[in-house]
């Protein structure tokens, strides 16, 4: 008979270990599960966020081409206005008759030469 008590406890602490086993199991599966959806939760507002920051990084990408664009187009205007304007004052020189005759060497304030007559 102390063989066949032997083997009822045996067979008694199994069952236990087992049961214990699988009520465990069944926990640590659901502080898995639990554990992997606020991760998931995590990764998805980490996600937005990132994308959030994209959109803004890509905006303001957008706003400094726009406004290099910009300042490259009142740069190409400002060339436009100047080359007009020295056309005109070419223009004007070429037809100033104080300008005439002296060629490019023009008579400064302050040159006190007596080769060139004064025409003032």
């Amino acid at each position: 008979m102390s063989t066949l008590a032997i083997i009822l406890i045996v067979a008694a602490v199994v069952v236990v270990a087992l049961v214990a086993y699988f009520a465990m199991r069944g926990r640590t599966t659901e502080r898995r599960r639990a554990r992997a959806r606020d991760m998931r939760d995590k990764a998805e507002i980490n996600r937005a966020q990132s994308d959030k920051q994209r959109a803004t990084a890509d905006e303001q990408d957008a706003r400094a081409r726009r406004e290099a664009a910009e300042a490259e187009e009142r740069a190409r205007q400002a060339d436009r206005q100047r080359a007009e304007a020295e056309r005109q004052a070419d223009r004007a020189a070429a037809i100033d008759p104080d300008r005439k005759g002296r060629g490019s060497f023009l008579r400064r304030s302050g040159d006190d030469r007596e080769d060139v007559p004064d025409r003032n």
